[in-house]
């Protein structure tokens, strides 16, 4: 502003970016970043329509890709969320012409706020709470059905089928039926009766008494290309009756009446929302006064349908009975206290399953990222219809954690039977899986030793309260690194007990015939006989322990050109210089010898070919606390494949470990 004059120089909203801020004023074009850290112009326009109806679009280059749907004054029409979660927003002119000022309104209990066009082409109401930072509240697109046109002239698609699965309006049949049955829907949908105001006059004349007619659609974001008549509710069908070219009409309040002279194009029906859409049919399409030999021929194909639904309905119940028996053993396990949340509100959590939220995917399927309505962020785990794991798997992990509680295991929020859906609702955990820290060349840094080692001791308390402490005795029978969850302050805490057991009273060992898990962490017992205790767990605990220290992966590490596996590696180590040169170089001299020594040591122990050499669950966590005397490990050889005998031997004399080690500042 001119210090002298008043007058404004230059104002933030005349140069928007990328983020529209509450009350603001302008023409309000807004263009995406190209990347998270390229602030260059993006691919992604949001922007208002260049036409009347007022309403939002993103455009990529010159393409719609999304809209809002028109706006009544108070929301914008194409948006359900706003008749719910957002409210209080406006949308008006400006005293400037050709410009707009834009209020954001309440949204939730955002003390700050603002819209925000995403480098990936999606835009997002951002909140800021002062214990959390900013956070999506919404976006948009939110599923396959939000993209402009998905469906085709005359399609629609519904937001409660998913995938992504385009349906033809009614009296409308596929363009191309052989692209179509291939899911290629943007050619969208044709008539399949000509409309009598569009025949000659002699074929009008023949089907007098036989006008056109109108068929309503229920909750849907009307088609693009509208235009406003001035006409009431009752006079808007009768404008659109008596004009040939109108293919359909809607009356909005707070917008009036709309009607459509071309293609019905980017139609979405809602499962909650949405306007009523009025599509111009033929008399006969709209299934009146049909001729007696069509009815003849409906009703005997009528009667072959039903005895056929009868046949089919017999031979999917008995072929159901299994699986519905399993589904209610599901829900009828009343021993258990634990939260039942209604699929519908999964949905909303993670935005229908958005690819955005994607955590991670396992084998027993997919996990999400999603947010309650109480504002609390969980992690979603969904059973996949293609998943190795199934209904028992679902079972035991829900019955196993629901009963267990502990500083290092995660924690189990609630769970969802619904619609054939099997999902478990854990809390959430920001920092992910160890592995996507440990594994990664620029995140491994991050780890220093001391996080490293509280890592490792909190997931050794978490095994010796499944094995001990606990009031079932659990076998975990899948620890690895990908199972190791992380909360904000790097406290590791176990997941993932689909593959769990449980021992009662005094039995160590347990025998099976499915040997499941993951290659490299499975003792040698139970990998190649079935056997499994709580020493399967030590096991696996020493290979984990092992990557810890290393950064190195048991699945995939070579030393060099020897072929030497990570036990090896680590045996050759310690008969070397006791296990240091074992430590991830992103540590470089930033550690603790001694506690190297002693993991490396616990390592090798854990690692024993025969499990009556491990050490227990409460041996080793007194270990790791400095509290109890490490024995020498044997050479293991389980996994060795290539390797001198020379080069493998060493003498114990050197492997004395004390607490007398002298470290250098």
């Amino acid at each position: 502003m001119d210090s002298v004059t008043g007058e404004i120089l230059w104002e933030s909203s005349d140069h928007p970016s990328d983020t529209v801020m509450s009350d603001t004023k302008g023409p309000h074009v807004y263009t995406s970043w190209k990347s998270d850290n390229d602030p260059s112009p993006g691919n992604f326009v949001l922007a208002f329509a260049p036409r009347p109806p007022l309403q939002f679009f993103i455009w990529r280059g010159s393409t719609p890709y999304w809209r809002s749907g028109p706006w009544d004054k108070s929301r914008f029409i194409g948006i359900p969320e706003m008749d719910t979660s957002i409210s209080g927003a406006t949308v008006k002119d400006s005293q400037v012409p050709g410009s707009l000022s834009v209020s954001l309104g309440r949204f939730s209990n955002c003390s700050l706020k603002n819209l925000f066009i995403s480098y990936q082409g999606y835009v997002k109401f951002m909140c800021w709470e002062n214990n959390y930072g900013w956070y999506a509240d919404w976006e948009a697109p939110r599923s396959p059905c939000d993209i402009y046109g998905a469906c085709g002239p005359f399609g629609f698609c519904k937001t409660s089928k998913r995938p992504l699965n385009c349906f033809c309006m009614r009296g409308f049949v596929p363009k191309s039926r052989e692209e179509w049955s291939k899911g290629n829907w943007t050619r969208g949908c044709v008539r399949r009766t000509t409309l009598l105001c569009e025949r000659n006059s002699s074929a009008i004349a023949a089907q007098a008494g036989k006008a056109d007619g109108f068929w309503q659609m229920r909750g849907v974001r009307l088609p693009d290309f509208s235009y406003y008549v001035d006409e009431v509710a009752e006079g808007c069908q009768r404008w659109c009756q008596d004009n040939c070219s109108c293919t359909g009409y809607s009356y909005v309040n707070g917008i009036g009446c709309q009607v459509w002279t071309r293609d019905l194009i980017d139609v979405i029906e809602f499962s909650y929302g949405g306007q009523d859409l009025f599509i111009r049919l033929t008399h006969d399409e709209l299934g009146k006064g049909k001729p007696v030999k069509f009815i003849t021929i409906l009703i005997a194909i009528s009667t072959f349908a039903v005895l056929t639904a009868i046949l089919y309905a017999l031979y999917k119940w008995r072929a159901n009975q299994n699986r519905k028996v399993k589904h209610e053993d599901i829900k009828a396990n009343d021993q258990l206290e634990l939260p039942m949340l209604d699929f519908d509100g999964i949905l909303v959590a993670t935005n229908h399953f958005n690819l955005t939220n994607k955590l991670g995917q396992g084998g027993y399927g997919p996990v999400y990222k999603g947010r309650l309505q109480d504002g609390k962020d969980v992690a979603i785990k969904r059973l996949s219809s293609s998943s190795g794991q199934g209904v028992e798997e679902f079972k035991n992990e829900m019955t196993l954690i629901s009963k267990l509680q502990h500083r290092n295991l995660v924690k189990l929020v609630g769970c969802c039977i619904e619609r054939e859906e099997k999902i478990l609702v854990y809390e959430f955990l920001s920092n992910k899986s160890l592995d996507t820290h440990l594994f990664d060349p620029i995140k491994k840094a991050n780890l220093n030793w001391t996080i490293r080692y509280n890592i490792i001791k909190g997931i050794g308390r978490g095994l010796l309260y499944l094995h001990r402490d606990s009031c079932l005795r659990v076998i975990h029978r899948d620890l690895k690194v990908s199972n190791i969850l992380l909360d904000e302050k790097m406290n590791p805490k176990i997941s993932d007990f689909g593959l769990a057991r449980i021992f009662q009273g005094t039995h160590g060992l347990a025998n099976t015939n499915r040997v499941v898990g993951t290659l490299g962490y499975m003792a040698p017992e139970y990998a190649l006989g079935g056997i499994f205790s709580d020493k399967s767990d030590v096991f696996s605990f020493g290979i984990l322990l092992l990557e810890i220290v290393s950064s190195k992966k048991i699945n995939d590490f070579h030393c060099e050109e020897q072929h030497l596996g990570l036990i090896s590696y680590a045996w050759q180590s310690w008969c070397e210089s006791r296990g240091i040169n074992m430590v991830d170089e992103a540590l470089a001299e930033s550690f603790s010898q001694s506690e190297v020594i002693r993991c490396v040591n616990i390592g090798l122990l854990c690692v024993q070919d025969h499990a009556a050499d491990r050490p227990t669950m409460a041996a080793i966590v007194s270990m790791l606390s400095g509290e109890a005397k490490l024995p020498q490990p044997k050479q293991p050889t389980f996994t060795f494949q290539s390797i001198l005998q020379s080069e493998n031997n060493c003498a114990y004399s050197i492997n004395e470990v004390t607490e007398s080690i002298v470290e250098g500042r």
